[in-house]
């Protein structure tokens, strides 16, 4: 089993096209590829214009025709709690995820950039990277309450680029309460997903969440899943190697899959590179 269920287009912040991706996927033998377009958000340039989110749904369903012979393709959309879709019909699956903080009607995008980010952690948060954890993860509490979520998308995304712990260590307690808290809210309904985007990108080592977090969801029974977050063909299977690797060293010994009839969890011994 090989999957990737975290994958972005030129319809939003991708390089490539829908079927320049599923042609990538079948030639590194996926067996699944899910869609996932930033769903329209107002303040993002890097989301689906309405217009185009009509045709990405058009186009990805017109591809699992087309290829389901090769591979099982999936229509989702990743979901940014500051703008909530109301209508999931089109849709096999939605990601639940946190780019952004608000405040005062300024949109501090966590992720566009390291300049941008201290400039923020700065001005907001005089440096204190606990605040800033704690106004973060306030919106994952807040996705608790939104059923239609099926996948929580890289939960320590503010860690981007904190891979030499210059913001935080990420042992320090008040930032693992923090986290662990939001895990224990969101429970045992959601998968919590592995993302090995920010690799691919250049700005870590290692993938989301830190391997102790993912200790973490493994003690407390969470599902999970292996998605490469790809805005790239090049990185579909971006460290999936690795990832798994850490996965089994975490105690996990299944991961969750997308079917026709849902999600399953599968042997983790069934997956491959």
């Amino acid at each position: 089993m090989k999957q990737n269920l975290h994958t972005h287009t030129v319809y939003c912040d991708g390089n490539d096209t829908p079927e320049e991706m599923v042609q990538t996927a079948i030639a590194k033998k996926f067996d699944i590829l899910g869609f996932s377009g930033h769903g329209h958000v107002d303040y993002d340039d890097y989301a689906m214009s309405l217009e185009d989110t009509e045709k990405y749904i058009r186009e990805v369903n017109a591809l699992k025709e087309k290829y389901r012979d090769q591979i099982q393709i999936h229509l989702g959309t990743e979901v940014d709690v500051l703008y909530r879709i109301p209508d999931k019909t089109p849709y096999d699956y939605m990601i639940g995820s946190v780019h952004c903080i608000e405040k005062d009607n300024t949109v501090f995008p966590v992720d566009y950039s390291k300049e941008v980010f201290e400039k923020y952690l700065q001005e907001w948060y005089n440096n204190d990277f606990i605040q800033l954890a704690e106004d973060y993860c306030a919106y994952y509490h807040t996705l608790k309450t939104w059923e239609e979520i099926d996948i929580i998308g890289h939960i320590d995304l503010i860690t981007k680029y904190n891979e030499d712990e210059s913001y935080i260590r990420f042992e320090d307690p008040s930032y693992v309460k923090i986290m662990t808290d939001a895990v224990d809210d969101l429970g045992n309904d959601r998968i919590f997903e592995v993302n090995t985007g920010a690799i691919a990108r250049g700005t870590r080592r290692t993938p989301y969440p830190w391997f102790n977090l993912l200790c973490y969801m493994k003690e407390k029974g969470a599902r999970i899943m292996l998605n490469s977050d790809c805005h790239s063909r090049d990185y579909l299977d971006c460290c999936y190697r690795e990832s798994l690797e850490m996965i089994r060293k975490a105690g996990f010994t299944s991961m969750a899959v997308l079917t026709d009839n849902g999600f399953a969890d599968m042997d983790i011994d069934q997956f491959t590179e």
